[in-house]
């Protein structure tokens, strides 16, 4: 799942532990889901959002996202 997340926490000046600290898990947690190996829990991802002072489904690309899953698997046949 593609998000945002590095990018906004870069364009606000902070660290990976900053973000860490204000959402209230660690920063290995924030480090997984910028390398996309993990996706946060709902209540995760609008702390996050709450944040950057965005949407959950700009931060995490869910138009994107959904449009990516509707591909068929054409060459799957």
């Amino acid at each position: 799942m593609k998000n945002l997340v590095r990018e906004k926490r870069l364009a606000a000046g902070l660290t990976q532990q900053q973000l860490a600290d204000l959402v209230h898990v660690s920063s290995r947690t924030i480090i997984s889901i910028e390398r996309e190996q993990y996706n946060p829990s709902l209540m995760l991802a609008y702390r996050l959002a709450q944040v950057f002072h965005t949407t959950v489904e700009e931060l995490c690309c869910l138009k994107e996202n959904k449009e990516r899953e509707d591909i068929p698997y054409e060459n799957l046949r």
